[in-house]
């Protein structure tokens, strides 16, 4: 096993271990958490729908009025240098654009900041380990804060500002749950840390629609929950309405469709993962394989 094999980072050019990668402390990535990402999960040698992702981050980087001075061809080769660098068949990839320093001492003006881009891939990261995901996940609803509104940090592009999603998972921890999930300040439920929610109600699928980022992993359920003749409405979701629910799952890059069986004290298909969870869970996990899907990775 390579040192890179524990992960690896493609900063100014260069492929690093990842734990040599660093940024400056008075980049503003770290000091305002100005930073946009995205994460593309590798399978089997190959990046999983990768110019959706790539889309989803360069659309997030012109929201945020950066300019990392590569194109997408040349985020592409970096990407893929770094994982063949590193030899990891699976593999969690992030692409990160960060404000960076202020080149004007003194300055709070954002447009004199040296807007950079780097990357960092580790092994494939589950955020619910997958026997516990194969048994079925438990969410805590945070009572003691709100997601952040849409019209204060926009969801659609992928950042950094985790604070209100920490609070929610100190929550969820002291509770004895996995992780935590969000409601709005008009009670409906968005998102958690790292994934999207679903709720079925016979053969409806219901999922968020404001308030959330909208996810490649969401956006891929709804592709296949549709190919299996589900209806998928976007919408508001409503606590007391999604406590109805048949089944409940997340979605994520981190793992695909995750069953959950316990929001707060309310128990999901009696306790362990619903039909249809399953179905879509292994059914993610066949599309990972897809030709039509996956940008094979040319390893040395």
């Amino acid at each position: 096993m390579t040192e890179l094999s524990h992960g690896a980072a493609w900063m100014g050019g260069r492929i690093i271990p990842i734990s040599e990668a660093s940024i400056g402390v008075t980049d503003w990535g770290l000091t305002h958490s100005d930073i946009t990402y995205d994460v593309v999960p590798v399978w089997g040698g190959a990046f999983f729908r990768l110019p959706d992702y790539l889309d989803r981050f360069f659309a997030s980087v012109a929201a945020v009025r950066m300019n990392i001075l590569m194109d997408r061809q040349e985020v592409h080769a970096a990407l893929e240098e770094m994982v063949a660098a590193s030899g990891l068949q699976a593999a969690y990839v992030a692409m990160v654009a960060a404000r960076g320093p202020n080149t004007v001492p003194g300055s709070r003006d954002p447009r004199d900041c040296s807007n950079h881009f780097y990357a960092w891939c580790v092994p494939y990261v589950h955020i619910v380990k997958p026997e516990q995901a194969e048994k079925g996940t438990s969410v805590w609803i945070a009572k003691s804060v709100r997601r952040i509104p849409k019209d204060s940090v926009d969801p659609r592009a992928k950042n950094y500002h985790w604070g209100d999603f920490t609070s929610g998972l100190f929550e969820a921890k002291q509770e004895g749950f996995e992780t935590t999930a969000l409601l709005d300040h008009q009670g409906n439920v968005t998102e958690g840390p790292g994934f999207n929610i679903f709720a079925l109600f016979g053969d409806r699928l219901v999922t968020a629609d404001q308030g959330v980022l909208q996810g490649i992993t969401r956006k891929t359920v709804i592709e296949i929950a549709r190919s299996k003749g589900l209806t998928v409405e976007e919408r508001p979701l409503p606590f007391d309405e999604f406590l109805q629910a048949d089944e409940v799952f997340l979605s994520s890059s981190g793992g695909g469709v995750i069953p959950v069986v316990r929001v707060d004290a309310h128990s999901f298909s009696n306790g362990a993962p619903g039909p249809v969870a399953r179905s879509l869970r292994s059914t993610y996990f066949e599309w990972l394989e897809e030709p039509r899907f996956r940008s094979p990775i040319q390893y040395g």
